[in-house]
C-alpha cells in the first residue's frame, strides 16, 4: 500500500491499552531502503481548558507526568473519547479536577501534537465567568491546584517553568 511517499508492506499492533494503540509499520522507505515505523494513535482528543477567573489568575494543576518522571504545572487538562463533543469532554475535566464549571467557553486553538509519531489531536477552551465547586479528580491523579496571575504564567512560559504544549499553545 502506497502511503506519501513510502510503501506499506504490512501493519500490525504493536501494544493496545485503555489510552492508546501502537501500530508496527514495515515499510519501504523513499530512498528504496527497508524500514519500520511506529505510530500511537490515542482514543481521546486532548483537551485543555485555559479557565481565568475575574482577577485574572489562570487556574493550574500540578500532575505528575510518568512520561518525565516530573510534576508538571498545566492548565486542566485531559481526555476526550473520540465519539464525545471535545467541548463537553472540556467542561467534564475542569470540573473533575478543580471542582470549576463556566459559564462562557471558546474554542482558542486545535493542534495536532507530535504528528511525527503520533495522530493525537489537541482543541483548547477559554472559559470565563468562573463558579467554584468540589473538585473529584480521578482516583489515580494527585494534582495539586493553584491560581497564579496571567502576567506570571507567561513568565514562567518564556521562563521554561512551564512547558506542557497544550498550556504554552493556548497562550501563545
Amino acid at each position: 500500500t502506497r502511503v506519501g511517499p513510502w510503501t506499506r508492506h504490512q501493519r500490525s499492533i504493536g501494544n493496545r491499552n485503555r489510552w492508546l494503540t501502537v501500530l508496527h509499520d514495515e515499510v519501504t522507505l523513499p530512498d528504496g531502503e527497508p524500514g519500520i515505523y511506529a505510530v500511537v494513535h490515542n482514543a481521546k482528543t486532548a483537551v485543555g481548558v485555559v479557565a481565568i477567573d475575574d482577577q485574572d489568575r489562570v487556574a493550574l494543576e500540578g500532575p505528575h507526568r510518568d512520561a518525565f518522571d516530573s510534576y508538571q504545572w498545566e492548565i486542566p487538562e485531559g481526555g476526550s473519547p473520540l465519539e464525545e463533543d471535545s467541548l463537553q469532554g472540556a467542561k467534564r475535566e475542569l470540573l473533575e479536577e478543580t471542582g470549576l464549571t463556566a459559564r462562557s467557553w471558546r474554542v482558542i486553538g486545535r493542534w495536532d501534537l507530535s504528528n511525527s509519531v503520533t495522530a493525537e489531536a489537541a482543541v483548547a477552551y477559554l472559559a470565563t465567568e468562573l463558579a467554584h465547586g468540589p473538585a473529584a479528580p480521578d482516583p489515580e491523579e494527585q494534582l495539586d491546584f493553584r491560581w497564579l496571575p496571567f502576567d506570571e504564567v507567561m513568565a514562567l512560559i518564556e521562563q521554561g517553568g512551564i512547558t506542557d504544549a497544550l498550556t504554552v499553545l493556548p497562550m501563545q
